[in-house]
This record gives structure tokens, C-alpha cells and sequence, in this order.
């Protein structure tokens, strides 16, 4: 998908959600590229037998800004975050897995699964999530709780363009 389309509203389907958040704004794709090689401002790194192959885990806190510009209170939760390997995108692009879960009460909370793409003009992610409770969690889903599954990839591209913002070292 192109970062320059309309963002949809998230789409329920059966048991999960579907999520497509934009960021459009001037990115340097190689340095990103870079960012996401070396992984470490992402948090600790994770060694497991259950992470999945070519994927990379760290060890987290990822941020819901409450409300959405996060002037009055971020809540944080720690969070598996596992990056596949970078691939381009043709022609000027990237694209890798991204996928979080809760590193504890993991049954509380969603667990997202989808692909971050980068270009020049803009980032998006686009995935699904299983919001956490069976069918009262996707109706709570509908009704509120997508909002935050909403803010916190959103907050994640954030970070991804905070860390282009940061000189190179």
C-alpha cells in the first residue's frame, strides 16, 4: 500500500482486526535501513528458542499517549517486539515483519502481527491483531479499544522517525 492513500478504519473480521496506520512526512529510507540494522534503541535484546526464525526481539516498552497527542499521561507496557530482516521494496522502499505481544498478562492484551513499510514519503504499518477476551474483547474492540492498538503503532512510527531525527553516531 502506498502511504499517500486514505487510511481506512480498522476492519474487523472474525476473531481479529485488521490496523493500517500512516506516518507520511520526508524519510531517509537507507538510514532507516540502518536504524533497524543495528536495533539496540529499540530496548534489550532477547535470545529465546521461541523467537521465530529471522526475526530479531527486543524487550520493550511500548507507549499509548493518552489522549492522542500525549500531553497528560502515556501508559506503558512491557512489550516483545520482534523485527524481521529488511528487505527492499521496490523501487525505493523497505518492508520487514514487525509483531508485538505483551511480555507479561499476556492474555489481557492484543497480540499484533503485520509489516512495516518505509519510503521516501512516509511510513506505514499494516497488519492484524487479536484484541484479548474473545467475543466481549472484539466488541469492546469496536467500540474503544482500537483506538489504542491505533496510538501505539502510531507511536511506534513515531519512534522509528525520532531516531532518524538523532545524529548518526
Amino acid at each position: 500500500m502506498s502511504v499517500i492513500e486514505n487510511e481506512p478504519e480498522i476492519e474487523h473480521l472474525d476473531s481479529v482486526a485488521t490496523l493500517h496506520v500512516q506516518r507520511p512526512g520526508s524519510i531517509d529510507v537507507a538510514r532507516l535501513r540502518d536504524l533497524l540494522a543495528s536495533g539496540s534503541w529499540l530496548g534489550q535484546p532477547v535470545d529465546e528458542p521461541s523467537v521465530p526464525t529471522g526475526m530479531e526481539r527486543y524487550l520493550t516498552d511500548l507507549v499509548l499517549p493518552l489522549p492522542p497527542d500525549g500531553r497528560l499521561l502515556s501508559l506503558r507496557k512491557a512489550t516483545f517486539l520482534d523485527l524481521g530482516p529488511v528487505e527492499r521494496l521496490a523501487p525505493d522502499g523497505i518492508v520487514f515483519e514487525v509483531a508485538w505481544r505483551s511480555a507479561s498478562l499476556a492474555p489481557l492484551f492484543p497480540v499484533f502481527a503485520g509489516r512495516l513499510e518505509a519510503r521516501p514519503m512516509g511510513l506505514v504499518i499494516d497488519g492484524r491483531y487479536a484484541p484479548p477476551g474473545g467475543v466481549l474483547g472484539r466488541a469492546a474492540d469496536r467500540v474503544l479499544l482500537h483506538v489504542a492498538a491505533r496510538g501505539t503503532a502510531r507511536w511506534l512510527l513515531g519512534q522509528l522517525v525520532a531516531g532518524l531525527a538523532q545524529e548518526p553516531r
